[in-house]
């Protein structure tokens, strides 16, 4: 089934592959969240500018990427099937009422949307073996639940127990005049399910990374932080000689 991704740019073998598990904020015409509208165009329901980067970035021999074209909403991809919050109840303090669904009507959403968004990327991690994946993300500055919490990363850098390309990322980042958050604005420890699957799963190295959103949501913002990305993860590809 091809509901759950899209892949844009031509994979290539020893290339870099781009993940990213909240690029879309579409909601399948049978399926009621029991949201208002304005909601949906929110971080609640999609990772804000991941979509434009990647593609801009993907214009670029070597690089391709695998885009979630549903929202977060209907199922999370960076959780682990097990987990509660893959089909979230509450997002920022927002409650998703079509989200309280039955035991099998959760199996039958991630048959659906969850399995084969995952098989196709190991299969293209199997097939292609990428250099490199970048886990491309991006964060509210403010969060509606929590309006006290600082948030002034210009980008943060996540990773679990593999941080062979974080460790490179980081010092590149502060060159071009960012500020990089180490494990910020939440640490890769605590949430990185889909690099803890493929990436150090199949032992690729991985850049887990987050936008500032306000910084990502237009096209000067996006395509700034597509060349700067790119130029990292080619460097990176380099130092790690993969």
């Amino acid at each position: 089934m091809r509901d759950t991704f899209r892949v844009v740019g031509n994979p290539v073998t020893k290339g870099i592959l781009i993940v990213a598990d909240h690029a879309s904020n579409h909601v399948p015409d049978d399926i009621d969240l029991g949201l208002a509208g304005e909601r949906l165009e929110t971080h609640i329901a999609l990772d804000i500018g991941v979509a434009p980067v990647a593609e801009y970035m993907a214009e670029n021999s070597g690089i391709a990427a695998i885009l979630a074209i549903n929202s977060r909403l209907i199922v999370d991809l960076n959780r682990d099937a097990g987990e509660a919050g893959v089909i979230p109840l509450v997002s920022d303090g927002i409650k998703i009422a079509g989200n309280a669904i039955s035991p099998a009507e959760r199996i039958a959403r991630l048959d659906r949307f969850y399995h084969p968004y995952h098989a196709e990327v190991a299969r293209l991690i199997r097939e292609y073996r990428p250099q490199l994946l970048l886990s491309l993300h991006s964060f509210t500055p403010q969060l509606a639940s929590n309006p006290k919490e600082a948030r002034p990363w210009d980008i943060g850098v996540l990773y679990n127990e593999d941080d062979r390309a974080a460790r490179l990322a980081l010092p590149m980042l502060a060159k071009y005049g960012l500020n990089a958050g180490d494990q910020l604005p939440y640490s890769g420890k605590l949430l990185n399910a889909t690099m803890n699957r493929h990436g150090e799963g199949s032992g690729t190295p991985y850049l887990g990374i987050e936008m500032r959103q306000d910084l990502a949501a237009n096209s000067s913002g996006q395509k700034r932080f597509a060349s700067i990305l790119t130029d990292i993860c080619h460097k990176i590809t380099e130092k790690l000689g993969q």
